[in-house]
């Protein structure tokens, strides 16, 4: 109770249950599923840490003590990426907006659809998965960020804090036309681009906006699960994309069983958005499905390459 308020329970004997401080959804943790005192002792300290909030969400999706939890269970067609479906009973929660990718377009989606249900005085559960083992670990890149989104999403993100420390003060081109020369570009023809100039722009690390995004819809109470891979796309008995299925435990690499089994949980959602990135799994998985590229202009892509430097730091001006 000093930690998570009154309405958390650490039963240490079996049979008992509690509520945490997060709601309906984590009903149980670890130290519920497996009762002992030293397993609530150690749940005590990574809720310490970590927060309650996130410790009992996370371990409620744990393969491993899916089956004591007390979701519905369901039986709907997880279509496997190794080429055939199969029908398992498998746990399952079920919202209204589930977002799949943890990135800056899934984090924004979650904040505008909590935003739109404020305004509109209703409650939309909204929930965010993301592989990494925290938001913002997959994001490692370095970014010249222009605010105008940001600014339509969160007008007063100066006041919040975002991590956009270093603005633009200037900026070159050039034309490499050969390994020893360089062209640099005047800026009058620059000015005739806009989309080559960069005033009014930040130098930002992406990661760190993912991580202050998370922040931001966590505290409009966007249900963030981070370190769950979604490892298959779930359809409904109408053939409709229901949700998706959390990767399995327990296969071994030729896609067998082993003793080890557990199935992955099903997440479902109203309203489910793809924000995977580029060629993501899933969104392959779905355009295969549905024949969405058939008769369309095919994707193109582009190979980029980028450096990291280490100036020294009487070399280094921030924003250029």
């Amino acid at each position: 109770q000093a930690l998570f308020g009154s309405r958390v329970v650490i039963p240490i004997h079996r049979g008992e249950q509690g509520v945490c401080n997060c709601g309906r959804r984590c009903l149980l943790c670890a130290a519920m599923l497996r009762p002992t005192a030293a397993v609530a002792s150690r749940a005590l300290a990574c809720a310490a840490r970590a927060g309650a909030r996130r410790h009992f969400a996370q371990n409620l999706l744990r393969p491993q003590w899916a089956a004591a939890a007390a979701s519905s269970r369901t039986k709907l067609l997880a279509h496997r990426s190794r080429g055939f479906c199969e029908a398992v009973e498998r746990e399952s929660m079920e919202f209204d907006v589930l977002i799949i990718g943890g990135g800056p377009a899934g984090l924004a989606a979650a904040i505008r659809a909590k935003q739109v249900a404020l305004e509109a005085g209703k409650e939309l559960e909204v929930c965010v998965v993301e592989k990494g083992a925290e938001i913002g670990a997959h994001i490692l890149s370095g970014n010249v960020f222009e605010p105008r989104a940001l600014e339509e999403l969160l007008p007063d993100w100066k006041e919040r804090g975002a991590p956009l420390d270093t603005p633009v003060t200037s900026d070159s081109f050039y034309w490499l036309p050969n390994g020893k020369h360089a062209v640099p570009i005047p800026g009058p023809i620059l000015h005739m681009t806009p989309e080559l100039r960069q005033e009014g722009n930040y130098i930002i690390s992406l990661g760190r906006l993912c991580r202050w995004l998370g922040e931001q819809a966590e505290e409009l109470g966007v249900e963030i699960y981070a370190g769950f891979a979604a490892d298959a796309p779930v359809f409904g008995e109408d053939g409709a994309l229901a949700g998706v299925q959390l990767r399995d435990v327990g296969v071994d690499k030729s896609g067998k069983n082993k003793d080890t089994y557990e199935p992955g949980m099903q997440l479902l959602g109203k309203q489910t958005i793809l924000a995977e990135g580029c060629r993501g799994s899933l969104s392959e998985n779905i355009m295969k499905h549905f024949n969405l590229r058939e008769g369309v202009a095919p994707q193109h892509y582009g190979l980029g390459i980028k450096e990291v430097w280490e100036v020294k730091p009487e070399n280094h001006v921030a924003g250029t």
